[in-house]
């Protein structure tokens, strides 16, 4: 892309150079002042190809520390640079031309050749100005842009020309004047339109209706619950875009990310050109439940919290759950801790709730476990095969392990149960173990049961198998 846009702008340097000496020529040989007029907008044309070959070669260096967002702006500065020399040429050319209309000038000669030279700088200017807006469209260079705004303009100045070299031709001499003030008002309007563009982007101004575009692609993608604001500013060939998104609060960091994600694809698709940046905001929705709303005032102060449990007592709301904190805390601090979030939760919910919190000690993170001894493993098991015909939902346990912590005993387990069996009949039959084993065992201070629905169609529970220590394995029945 780099290369094309260089290519291009040297192919406009030769162009401009020929045309000047062209029209140079032509208008001291012939005295026109509409030629002479040409001839000094294309010297400052070939200036600002020049300005526009070196700003497409340091445009598209890549962001540095110096400059974080790139070097697309120079292109903006040689922008402006050529803007100015459009002004100093329309005045110029304004000033000769009321000049010989009031004292009268210099005597010009209509030739074939000056019409000639007009012509070929018609094609030329035509021809330049097509290849110069098609890279800069396919590139989005500013610079290039302009340097295509230049060659439209001296088609229609150079034809301005020729109707001055006409009426030359037809016997009014004045027409030359007159056709070099027509080439100052094109020159002129040239210039006021780059320099209107070149200061927008200098000052950041968005393109028109550029934010509404961002807008309207992100506002659609599911879970965006708003767009709070959108900044844009193009900086050459790119264009910056700020996204401030409101999601609901409730999201976890990393589903957050994937719609960050989404929103950047969403909005490169429709614009190539963009680099997006987005930042996410929380946002209390209508459809929290109760349960969400304690988790988030949980997750904002950094505690952990389950079995939340919510009712309506009389018209009132009732919130209980188990808060775990650090085993190792005080009783007051971890009171302090409870206090901290049911005030939390009152002012989300209301102060007229009811808030009530059990304090569990949090689990120790990284524990060094042993397996068992292979009797303790026999005896748990031949313990949860006498105990199952009486567990309800729970046909077998396998995968047993019983290993030691420096906290006590832990057990796992699996079980098979009957396809569409409740959650809640199934979590009830593994407290029950859980109750039983600890009755019987008391430094047993976890028993995790995971169960898993009997496609195989077992008859009758009863069977109980596990692995001992060295990979032998057991059953009790």
């Amino acid at each position: 892309m780099s290369s094309e846009k260089e290519t291009v702008a040297l192919g406009s340097i030769l162009a401009s150079g020929a045309m000047t000496v062209g029209k140079f020529g032509v208008g001291l040989s012939t005295g026109s002042l509409g030629l002479l007029s040409e001839g000094l907008h294309s010297l400052l044309d070939l200036g600002a190809t020049v300005m526009t070959w070196f700003a497409v070669r340091v445009s598209d260096k890549p962001a540095d520390a110096g400059h974080p967002y790139g070097h697309g702006k120079i292109e903006s500065v040689a922008a402006l640079a050529e803007t100015g020399l459009l002004f100093l040429t329309s005045a110029w050319i304004a000033y000769e031309a009321v000049r010989r209309l009031i004292n009268g000038g210099v005597e010009v000669e209509a030739t074939w050749w000056s019409v000639a030279v007009v012509v070929v700088c018609i094609a030329i200017d035509a021809y330049r100005a097509r290849e110069l807006s098609r890279v800069a469209k396919e590139t989005r260079s500013q610079a290039l842009e302009a340097d295509a705004l230049h060659f439209s303009s001296d088609i229609l100045s150079s034809a301005v020309v020729l109707v001055g070299l006409g009426l030359v031709w037809l016997g009014y001499p004045k027409g030359d004047a007159l056709a070099a003030i027509g080439v100052s008002v094109f020159v002129c309007h040239a210039g006021y339109r780059l320099g209107r563009r070149t200061i927008d982007t200098l000052i950041d101004a968005a393109p028109a209706g550029t934010a509404e575009r961002v807008e309207a692609v992100v506002r659609d993608l599911p879970g965006i619950a708003g767009v709070q604001r959108v900044r844009v500013r193009p900086a050459g060939s790119v264009l910056f875009v700020d996204l401030d998104l409101l999601v609901g609060r409730t999201l976890t960091l990393d589903a957050a990310a994937a719609l960050r994600e989404r929103a950047i694809g969403a909005v490169q698709a429709e614009m190539p050109e963009a680099e997006v940046s987005v930042a996410t905001h929380p946002l209390a929705l209508d459809d929290e439940t109760v349960m969400d709303r304690v988790a988030v005032r949980a997750a904002g102060l950094g505690l952990a919290v389950h079995h939340v449990t919510v009712q309506r007592v009389n018209g009132r709301l009732a919130v209980g759950f188990d808060l775990e904190v650090d085993g190792s805390l005080p009783i007051e601090a971890a009171h302090a801790l409870s206090s901290r979030l049911e005030a939390s939760i009152r002012e989300e919910l209301g102060s007229d709730i009811e808030v009530e919190s059990h304090i569990e000690p949090l689990q120790e993170n990284g524990q060094t476990g042993v397996d068992a001894e292979p009797e303790l493993l026999r005896a748990i098991g031949a313990h949860l095969s006498a105990s199952l015909p009486v567990t309800g939902p729970l046909l077998d346990v396998h995968n047993l392990r019983v290993r030691r912590s420096a906290a006590g005993l832990v057990v796992t387990f699996h079980s098979h149960v009957v396809p569409g069996t409740t959650v809640v009949a199934v979590h009830d039959a593994i407290d029950a173990l859980e109750r039983d084993l600890r009755s019987r065992w008391p430094d047993i201070v976890r028993v995790i049961g995971h169960s898993e629905p009997d496609h195989e169609g077992r008859p009758m529970p009863g069977t109980v198998s596990g692995t001992l220590p060295g990979g032998r394995g057991t059953d009790a029945a």
